[in-house]
């Protein structure tokens, strides 16, 4: 998810769940154009993380939330993900 110099960027709200957490941050895409699409970051066969910031991380099995400025999704251990809402 390599950004171009001066290209503007944006922020989406997603949700991510493996096996055992639910991970909720947010990513950024390009306005417009290559890669701008959700799924386009989440296909890339080149990237094997994806970058999560302002994230929320809860055990499906109960627990407490666990917040971090940043993380990275694993793409091998992830098992659904979608948008929840546009950020600018």
């Amino acid at each position: 998810m390599e950004a171009q110099i001066g290209s503007k960027r944006r922020r989406q709200r997603v949700r991510f769940e493996t096996d055992r957490h639910m991970i909720v941050g947010d990513i950024t895409l390009p306005q417009e154009g290559y890669q701008s699409r959700f799924s386009d970051a989440i296909n890339r066969p080149d990237v094997a993380f994806i970058p999560v910031v302002d994230v929320e991380i809860t055990p499906l099995a109960g627990g407490e939330t666990e917040r971090r400025d940043f993380a990275v999704v694993s793409k091998a251990h992830v098992r659904l993900a979608y948008l929840l809402d546009e950020r600018t």
